[in-house]
């Protein structure tokens, strides 16, 4: 069933490459007017088990976002913050519509995404993972997701992680379709409010600079929530 289901997947994003070859070229053309040079932004994620790959967007910030991050004080390179001035010109417009993703069409085209699935994450937060963590590894990553429709950056990690895992363990073409159904009826929403999360900031650093108590989220409720979110 995932194998059939993958393959549809693979068929979708061919068309819809095709279908909006005009949008896609477009923004292209745009970014490398208003932005210069660097369309594309590719980037080294977890797949499925953990297999790295270069995943596909386009680009939405400044060229050396991650060094720059150090320099205004960031404490999470990956992060976003209030009127994050590594965003471009047209990086705005395009994350708060989503168009930064399409290139990712290729990636799933590729066997390496599918249209739905937890979030990749990038390499240095991986490494970090607990081992339920992990198993939102046990799928490959999406464009779209569970946690993307229940909060996307709205939410903070441990509860990413949670919805991940009721994903995993729900899995079925049916829940797929609602999910894409509701990627597109929340795209006029907007781009929701900055969250800065310190989970992945905490487990980057040193283990003798941690706190010893840190606050863990309350799994069996946030599940039912989920729950009843479905």
């Amino acid at each position: 069933m995932r194998l059939l289901w993958g393959f549809l997947q693979q068929l979708v994003a061919a068309v819809a490459l095709v279908l909006l070859s005009p949008v896609i070229l477009g923004v292209a053309l745009w970014i490398r007017i208003a932005d210069g040079p660097g369309v594309l932004f590719a980037q080294d994620r977890a797949g499925l088990r953990g297999k790295p790959f270069k995943m596909l967007k386009f680009r939405s910030m400044v060229h050396n976002s991650v060094a720059l991050s150090a320099q205004l004080g960031i404490d999470d390179p990956f992060g976003l913050v209030e009127n994050d001035p590594r965003i471009t010109r047209c990086g705005r417009f395009l994350r708060r519509t989503s168009l930064d993703e399409l290139p990712q069409l290729l990636n799933v085209l590729a066997g390496q995404m599918l249209l739905v699935g937890p979030r990749p994450d990038v390499l240095p937060q991986v490494a970090n993972y607990s081992a339920e963590d992990a198993r939102r590894l046990e799928v490959k990553p999406g464009i779209t997701g569970w946690a993307q429709v229940n909060g996307r950056d709205d939410i903070d990690w441990p509860q990413r992680f949670i919805l991940d895992r009721w994903y995993v363990d729900n899995w079925s073409p049916l829940l797929d379709l609602r999910i894409i159904a509701r990627t597109f009826t929340d795209l006029h929403r907007g781009e929701p409010p900055v969250h800065v999360d310190t989970l992945n900031i905490d487990r980057s650093r040193p283990a003798d600079t941690v706190p010893l108590t840190v606050p863990t989220p309350r799994e069996p409720e946030r599940a039912q929530d989920a729950q009843r979110a479905a």
